[in-house]
C-alpha cells in the first residue's frame, strides 16, 4: 500500500496519549492513528448501510434495537475472555 505523509494539528494531551498507547503496543504512532483513522471509515459505511436498510424497510423496533444490544454484549464478552482484555 502506498503511503503519503500528511501533517495534522492535534491537541497536545492527546498526542502525548495516542503515544504512549502506540509506544504499549509497540507500534509506531502513525499506524495507531491509521488504524484509528480506517475504524472511523468502516463505523462511517456501517452507518451508510443502516441507514439505507432503514430507508427501505422503515425504523428498527425496540426489540430489535435490544436483540443487537444483547448480541454486541454477547461478542464483547466473549472477545474480553478469549483475549485477557478488561472492560473500558
Amino acid at each position: 500500500m502506498a503511503t503519503k505523509k500528511v501533517t495534522i494539528t492535534l491537541d497536545e494531551t492527546l498526542v502525548e496519549a495516542l503515544a504512549g498507547a502506540a509506544e504499549e503496543e509497540g507500534i509506531p504512532l502513525s499506524r495507531l492513528v491509521a488504524g484509528a483513522a480506517e475504524r472511523e471509515l468502516r463505523l462511517r459505511a456501517g452507518r451508510a448501510v443502516i441507514q439505507e436498510w432503514q430507508a427501505e424497510h422503515g425504523a428498527f423496533t425496540p426489540e430489535e434495537l435490544a436483540a443487537a444490544r444483547a448480541d454486541l454484549a454477547a461478542a464483547d464478552a466473549e472477545y474480553l475472555s478469549s483475549s485477557g482484555a478488561s472492560a473500558a
